[in-house]
């Protein structure tokens, strides 16, 4: 990693010339030159300017080899979501994820789902409203997993909750094949998008109608892809970052 390589990058994804950013740090087009070859290092108080011009972490800006991470994500997009109904069902168990997944693929066969529209999105979510008892103890967590219906789907099969999302706005980022290191690209994946919207945490009490924050995973060009979506209305800015397990 070379935090020199690091400034270089972020410089040029903000699309900015050596004479452009030098102006904007108040420093000449040498020293940048100078930083982005590693021959000196920016003092404290440049390397704090330089994490709130990139809209990054000063511990990311300085440990990560970010040019490495383009492997992994794409670039962050907004998206407008129409307004969709879903099925969808939460479960609490050790392994909420795989199981309330499975559930859910079994009911949509049930259904009729598939048959009729076998891109049908599955779209999963945490499930917040767990115990530190439940969680500590007997390592519990929730997960809600639910499938976006196409208009005029319906049937009578049990099993499942019925909701309306109403039209929203959401940040997303695409994570490749995700579960190669699950606990540190899905969460990385959640923080760039805070980074993106200069924001760190969740309101207590989310839009009303509107999926905070979800997942979707498929299959593209036999890669797995995980597109993680972030309801731009919903986050606030807290003293730190919401954990994401």
């Amino acid at each position: 990693m070379s935090l020199g390589k690091n400034i270089q990058y972020l410089r040029k994804q903000k699309k900015m010339t050596q004479e452009r950013f030098a102006e904007i740090m108040s420093v000449s087009r040498q020293t940048v030159s100078r930083w982005e070859a590693d021959e000196i290092v920016p003092e404290l108080g440049k390397l704090v300017a330089l994490s709130e011009v990139f809209s990054c972490k000063l511990d990311v800006l300085v440990k990560t080899d970010l040019a490495a991470c383009d492997e992994i994500y794409s670039e962050i997009t907004r998206k407008t979501m129409d307004a969709f109904r879903m099925a969808r069902y939460e479960m609490i168990t050790p392994n909420p994820e795989d199981d309330v997944n499975t559930y859910m693929g079994r009911w949509a066969k049930r259904s009729g789902l598939l048959e009729s529209c076998p891109d049908a999105w599955l779209i999963g979510w945490d499930f917040p409203y767990v115990s530190y008892e439940l969680q500590n103890r007997f390592g519990l967590r929730g997960y809600v997993a639910g499938y976006i219906l196409p208009e005029g789907f319906e049937t009578d099969c049990p099993g499942v909750e019925y909701a309306v999302q109403e039209k929203a706005e959401y940040a997303v980022i695409t994570v490749y094949d995700p579960f190669a290191a699950a606990f540190e690209r899905i969460p990385n994946a959640y923080k760039r998008i805070m980074d993106y919207l200069q924001v760190n945490g969740f309101r207590e009490k989310p839009k009303e109608g509107v999926i905070s924050c979800f997942e979707h995973v498929y299959e593209k060009d036999g890669i797995t892809c995980m597109d993680v979506y972030i309801h731009a209305d919903s986050v606030v800015r807290t003293d730190s970052f919401t954990s994401f397990s």
